[in-house]
């Protein structure tokens, strides 16, 4: 049974110590930092966000753990995949703020990368990102929330799609399945699907038909999930193997550092239904629950993920055409139609870690 520090957002006193930016702190006291970072290069792996979002990570969490890793004798940078760290500073990430440098994971135009072998189904290798590779040891600093294709979104997700190239992560995607769906009847043309395309593959032609260009797709089902009708469908008998290979890559990534070199971080505030790569933010669909942390990224995710309940949705947050069905299972499987805990069983049968852990929460 692994264990899982937990800093919890609800407040004993109205004290600054009794905040969650202080409990972190304390919480991260809980863990070696000086035998796991002195003297190490260690990236802090985070989604920076895209656009107007604004419900990443806040500033002063990061710059705590910058804080705590330089007083260990680490040396931090911080750092995400290709096109995020440009646009980092609108949501307050710069290195003046954060006391550690921004830098590309892949370096200038992706061509900083080291293959690894994978040989799951379609996905031979992967290209994991240069400055992740090369560094001495990882933070995976996670914002916990829903996530179109695989319900959840946290530390095996920044783990799988940002430390590993564009290419890669279009390759692991096409693990769902590429058979698309347009029912012409139920489709308005609000163009919804258009607008949200982040690699502009959707498009309609003279006709007002449909068009997606495969070349472009990387299959994040932004146009099935913003479609009001439900007018796209993508072939989903996939989703497990999609898991299944995102747990694969988490651990090759993994495995390019010594035991004893990763921490795991679960930011589980600001819970919108949606990844950051969106690009906007709609409000959160639960309280702020806390962060977790530990050094078993299944424990983690598993204690992240049992935080999210049902029963403390906050009514009217659910941006339109979302809504909660009337389905067993957890609350994002209600929104998305997909498990959450997916990707966590298949982590666990490869030996990522184990979904059995105890809370020790932090005061």
């Amino acid at each position: 049974m692994s264990k899982v520090y937990f800093a919890s957002a609800k407040m004993s006193a109205l004290r600054a110590d009794a905040s969650l930016p202080a409990k972190f702190r304390r919480a991260l006291a809980h863990f070696p930092l000086k035998a796991m970072f002195e003297g190490k290069t260690i990236a802090i792996k985070m989604h920076l966000g895209f656009n107007i979002g604004y419900t990443t990570i806040p500033p002063i969490f990061v710059r705590t753990l910058i804080q705590e890793i330089k007083e260990a004798g680490g040396m931090p940078f911080v750092t995400d995949g290709r096109g995020a760290v440009p646009g980092a500073k609108a949501r307050g990430y710069t290195e003046e703020t954060l006391g550690a440098r921004l830098v590309e994971a892949a370096g200038h135009n992706e061509r900083y990368f080291v293959n690894a072998p994978i040989g799951y189904l379609s996905l031979e290798n992967v290209q994991i990102c240069g400055e992740i590779a090369n560094a001495d040891a990882m933070v995976v600093l996670s914002h916990g929330k829903g996530h179109g294709q695989c319900g959840w979104g946290g530390a095996i997700k920044n783990v799988a799609m940002g430390c590993v190239t564009h290419k890669s992560r279009c390759d692991i995607h096409v693990l769902i399945d590429t058979e698309f769906e347009w029912n012409t009847d139920l489709c308005v043309h609000c163009y919804l699907c258009r607008e949200n395309c982040p690699t502009g593959a959707v498009s309609f032609n003279k006709e007002d038909k449909l068009r997606i260009n495969l070349h472009h797709c990387r299959y994040c089902m932004h146009c099935v999930n913003c479609c009001p009708h439900n007018a796209i469908k993508i072939n989903e008998e996939g989703i497990r193997q999609f898991q299944a290979g995102m747990a694969r890559v988490t651990k090759a990534c993994l495995d390019t550092f010594e035991r004893g070199r990763i921490l795991f971080i679960n930011h589980v505030c600001s819970v919108t239904p949606f990844c950051d790569c969106w690009g906007f933010s709609s409000p959160a669909i639960v309280p702020d629950v806390g962060i977790f942390l530990s050094e078993d990224i299944v424990a983690v995710e598993q204690a992240s993920i049992d935080s999210v309940r049902i029963e403390n949705y906050i009514p009217g947050s659910l941006p339109p055409p979302l809504e909660i069905r009337d389905v067993p299972g957890h609350l994002f499987e209600k929104i998305h139609g997909k498990d959450p805990y997916l990707q966590v069983e298949e982590a666990a049968k490869i030996g990522l870690g184990s979904r059995e852990y105890e809370i020790v929460e932090v005061e």
